[in-house]
């Protein structure tokens, strides 16, 4: 006869793993949709760890064979570090994973190969980058 413990039968392998304040808040950590059909995750954008960014906004529905972040850090009306970065085509929407480097501001918009933008309206997007720490 089997006895069952914390809803695990006795004969299953291996302690019943809790999980962590860390894994915790990374699953907390959500999807965050912007306008314009731009994706972010995880949020908040947080310094030092990787951000994925998706695209199907007005270039992609353009049918544009090539899309590319062009990003900078710092106030939304003073970039530094500007770079441009190519977006690989994955299920139907455009998307990129980098790390973020500075922790003032992530400011971007899209560019693609035929030289149109899209940049938000002209407003681009600009989100806060959180530091890791608790205040």
């Amino acid at each position: 006869m089997f006895r069952r413990r914390g809803g695990r039968c006795c004969t299953e392998r291996g302690p019943a793993r809790r999980e962590t304040r860390k894994e915790a808040r990374k699953k907390a950590r959500s999807v965050s949709e912007l306008e314009g059909g731009v994706t972010i995750a995880p949020v908040p954008v947080t310094l030092g760890e990787d951000i994925t960014i998706k695209y199907q906004g007005l270039l992609a529905q353009a049918g544009a064979e090539a899309i590319y972040l062009h990003m900078g850090y710092g106030p939304a009306d003073k970039w530094q570090y500007v770079t441009d970065l190519s977006l690989e085509k994955t299920n139907g929407s455009w998307e990129i994973t980098f790390e973020v480097k500075d922790e003032s501001r992530l400011n971007f918009c899209f560019t693609d190969n035929a030289g149109h933008w899209d940049n938000n309206a002209g407003v681009n997007w600009s989100l806060e980058i959180h530091t890791g720490k608790r205040i």
